[in-house]
């Protein structure tokens, strides 16, 4: 290693310091870790990785589908290979996919949890993405238990082509098991829900939460505005503009989600065993 590569890398362990890209404030990162990656000053909401999310709101869990892990069908290149793409991702992410399952505890309360990464290639949905959402329905399904979603995506893979767009039916079949036998399915959408994604699994949950400002839509801002040729209205596609509308049922602070979503469960099972009685 040379004095540069050292230099850098003793660079990156003592960055302690970030600015929030909505108030500019100077924020102390652990601080803000310490705070769900919330900041303290205006409240805006920073991303988090897939096992942050995780270890946010469960405090056991087993991952699931580990084995299901992503090829290279096409042979794509464009400025660099699939493959090293998957490879960089997985390096950088810590994570095998843009998507984990796991099968946890939320408070008292056994769930599984499908949780997506943006910081693997966007977030995108390939074949593994897809087969492992549909293999999480199944799993809910089979054993009876409530499937929640916390979802971010810039929408479907290019690298995989049709294959990747194949997985909004087939994501949309799997919440099709849960429907069937009265499961609670909710999804969380967080910044950004996009393209296929928002298509398909993230908005077919029984009950649809969104965490503050985030962006939600197929299409983004700026291609609408330069389709339709029009302005649009403040907020479009921002969580509190969807719930104006009626696209989603709450907006729910990062501090709350836990309880929300162990609220939420509580009574969505009380029912199903009340109707079914």
């Amino acid at each position: 290693m040379g004095f540069l590569d050292r230099f850098r890398k003793r660079e990156e362990k003592e960055v302690l310091w970030t600015k929030c890209d909505s108030c500019k404030s100077l924020l102390y990162i652990p601080e803000l870790k310490a705070n769900l990656n919330v900041c303290p000053r205006c409240q805006h909401h920073f991303n988090l990785s897939a096992k942050e999310r995780l270890n946010s709101l469960l405090q056991e869990y087993q991952l699931l589908f580990e084995n299901v892990k992503p090829t290279d069908p096409l042979n794509f290149k464009d400025t660099k290979s699939y493959r090293d793409r998957l490879k960089q991702a997985q390096e950088q992410a810590g994570i095998s996919e843009a998507m984990l399952v796991a099968e946890g505890m939320l408070l008292d309360e056994r769930v599984v949890l499908v949780v997506m990464d943006f910081g693997f290639i966007g977030g995108s949905m390939g074949s593994v993405v897809g087969e492992r959402f549909y293999r999480a329905c199944k799993h809910a399904s089979e054993r009876e238990l409530p499937l929640i979603g916390v979802v971010t995506s810039g929408g479907a893979r290019m690298q995989e082509g049709i294959l990747s767009l194949m997985q909004m039916a087939k994501t949309s079949l799997g919440v099709g098991y849960l429907k069937k036998k009265g499961i609670p399915y909710i999804t969380v959408l967080t910044d950004p829900t996009t393209g296929g994604v928002s298509a398909s699994f993230a908005f077919l949950g029984d009950i649809i939460l969104a965490e503050p400002k985030a962006l939600i839509g197929f299409a983004g801002p700026r291609v609408i505005e330069q389709t339709i040729k029009q302005q649009l209205p403040e907020g479009f596609q921002r969580s509190e503009f969807l719930l104006e509308k009626g696209m989603v049922d709450m907006v729910v602070h990062r501090k709350d989600l836990k309880d929300t979503l162990h609220t939420l469960i509580k009574f969505a099972t009380y029912w199903r065993r009340y109707v079914e009685v």
